[in-house]
């Protein structure tokens, strides 16, 4: 095999794979619909990229091309119809994922939401402690500004997708499952299901392995192999933590628990409450993993994060503006007790980008009420992804229940103007983006505005 070439090769999962087999030495290549800030990236790698669906550009090799495609891809899509037409090897992005997993040991984390942080954590853990891993990542490190690790050590850490059932490809050594909601209803139908495809997850951790489990998360064990561990925030099982201290800034001083010991006076370089949550579950994979306490806690207070995961790009007194990757009624929920705790007193504006017609179906009464919690509500139009529109269902949905006064539907033309407007008012403290669309497009544009009234 010389060729590997990518349909969707922008998704934040395709280009970790794409970057993989760029380093190895393969001619790589591929399609997206639209260019991005990652595409750029990938391109600057010397990776060829296209945004115009053209069999012309799929290498004419095809006993020597391997092709590896996102689900996010409509099964009518031309490029992909006529590589299974004409007999080039073809796979998902998971089962690409799996066989490369296959070869090293595995820390998967899975969970509908919380495992980009915690995969990244981890990641960073075993890289700053000097013994490496090989990683990917579902977003992109900030430590590293990358979502792919290459190391020789032979561990590879890998953010573990629900959606299509991804994670079905992967038999870890060590995993970890963070939550286990109702989302991806398109796929699963129903919450039952979504349960038994994490329990069938659980049941391919290897027999000497570990599952580490959230305190709180019901799922069938009863074929699980692996031994199985808590973990929690505070509430005392196998991995949680104690001795909660807020200091400034909301960075939280905390003590990690685990069988045996104790990691006493830990950090996390990154602010809010979750992420001590997600500091125990990673640790608890750290320390089952080889590493020390002493390099545990070491390394946790020099994790920067993941880009768009709770990712402040201003703080002042004056105005601060937020980042958040939720799109599930939990996360922002979560996001926003977490923004609460960091600024007290302070008045939050959100702007909220629903992410999928199915997903504002069957959670509008849920999102509706964790964006209540807001001060401010601005509230754009879906962001459609893979679907097409579904008749009656709109972001008006979401907006007719939002329990507070001061609400707006906006579409993403008056977007920046108003911003402008409230910015130089004087009206705007904590802004927050939240979404899983293209919102991440305002991300600079919001940035520089805001710096630029504060520079006034």
């Amino acid at each position: 095999m010389k060729n590997v070439y990518f349909i969707g090769i922008g998704g934040i999962g395709m280009s970790a794979i794409a970057r993989y087999y760029n380093h190895a030495g393969y001619k790589v290549s591929g399609y997206d619909r639209t260019p991005s800030h990652l595409t750029a990236e990938l391109e600057r790698e010397g990776i060829e990229i296209h945004y115009t669906e053209d069999i012309g550009y799929i290498p004419a090799e095809r006993e020597e091309t391997l092709v590896i495609y996102t689900p996010a891809i409509p099964k009518d899509m031309k490029e992909l119809r006529y590589v299974i037409d004409n007999g080039y090897k073809v796979i998902k992005r998971s089962r690409a994922l799996g066989e490369i997993a296959s070869h090293n040991r595995c820390i998967a984390v899975a969970g509908t939401h919380g495992k980009t942080t915690t995969s990244t954590m981890i990641a960073h853990l075993f890289t700053a402690c000097g013994k490496g891993c090989n990683a990917f990542l579902g977003g992109i490190s900030k430590n590293y500004h990358t979502n792919l690790l290459l190391s020789k050590n032979n561990l590879l850490v890998a953010e573990a997708d629900e959606f299509d059932r991804s994670f079905l490809q992967l038999f870890p050594d060590i995993a970890i499952i963070t939550s286990v909601d109702a989302d991806h209803l398109d796929i699963y139908g129903n919450i039952d299901s979504v349960k038994e495809a994490f329990s069938e997850f659980a049941s391919q951790i290897k027999r000497d392995g570990i599952l580490i489990l959230k305190k709180g998360v019901e799922i069938d064990l009863s074929k699980v192999k692996a031994k199985v561990a808590r973990y929690s925030y505070n509430n005392p099982c196998d991995y949680y933590a104690s001795n909660i201290k807020i200091v400034d800034g909301g960075y939280i001083d905390f003590d990690i628990n685990y069988p045996g010991g104790v990691i006493e006076n830990c950090t996390v370089g990154v602010p809010g409450w979750v992420n001590v949550e997600n500091a125990v579950a990673a640790a608890a994979a750290a320390l089952n993993g080889g590493m020390s306490a002493k390099e545990i806690r070491d390394a946790l207070a020099t994790f920067a994060g993941a880009e768009r995961r709770f990712d402040i790009h201003v703080n002042t007194p004056r105005m601060a503006y937020i980042d958040d990757y939720a799109h599930h009624p939990n996360e922002i929920s979560s996001a926003i007790s977490s923004i609460r705790n960091i600024f007290p007193g302070r008045k939050l504006c959100g702007i909220f980008q629903p992410h999928l017609y199915t997903r504002t179906r069957d959670f509008a009464h849920e999102f509706a009420k964790s964006l209540g919690m807001l001060d401010e509500l601005l509230l754009l139009d879906i962001y459609p992804a893979r679907e097409l529109p579904i008749e009656g269902v709109t972001s008006d949905l979401i907006f007719k229940d939002v329990d507070i006064e001061n609400k707006r539907k906006i579409t993403k033309e008056e977007l920046m103007p108003l911003l402008e407007r409230e910015m130089n008012d004087g009206k705007i403290d904590i802004l927050i983006t939240f979404g899983a669309g293209d919102i991440d497009r305002f991300i600079c544009k919001i940035t520089d505005l805001m710096k630029n009234v504060l520079s006034r």
